[in-house]
């Protein structure tokens, strides 16, 4: 069947045309997410949909993720329990096995630490809430930056996703 004019090319249909080059459109994934609130929080950082958009753009197959978003003294249970540090720290990630390469994991954000460091590195709370959902979903599947190599390829995987959203890099400087 022949292409009318109004008909775009295929590869045209598979992109995004936005100003400038066309950009490929991210891959729809499966994902069942979850978002709870823990005692000492009483409402979430930012809207369940925006919590979403960030998930869904970080992951790179079907995924099954809770969010979690907690008070001071849950965090520091968690991390003192399960990576033997006496702290509150921003985020921990758990995995677990997931069925068919599907990834399923617990992301536990501290928000009172979330917005403690905002401020301290004059940032917009919810630009470095969507860096620590990004980083913890990430962590989820396979990520990490124990290791140079991987803390490169971490880091550059962070700030292009934070610029899907207009977010600006987070490991730059600032004055």
């Amino acid at each position: 069947m022949p292409m009318s004019a109004r008909t775009p090319a295929r590869h045209e249909r598979d992109t995004v045309r936005r100003r400038g080059p066309a950009v490929p459109r991210p891959v729809v994934r499966s994902l069942s997410l979850s978002i709870q609130l823990g005692d000492g929080v009483r409402e979430l950082p930012a809207s369940r949909a925006r919590l979403r958009r960030w998930v869904a753009a970080a992951i790179d197959a079907d995924a099954t993720i809770t969010l979690r978003f907690v008070d001071e003294r849950e965090a520091r249970l968690l991390n003192v329990r399960y990576r033997h540090r006496d702290y509150a720290t921003n985020v921990l990630t758990f995995s677990y096995p997931g069925d068919h390469g599907r990834v399923s994991a617990d992301v536990v954000i501290c928000v009172p630490v979330v917005l403690r460091e905002a401020r301290a590195q004059r940032k917009a709370p919810a630009a470095h809430l969507a860096h620590l959902v990004i980083h913890g979903v990430l962590h989820a599947c396979g990520h990490d930056h124990e290791q140079p190599g991987q803390a490169g390829r971490m880091e550059a995987a962070e700030v292009a996703l934070l610029a899907r959203f207009r977010i600006a890099d987070p490991f730059q400087v600032r004055d």
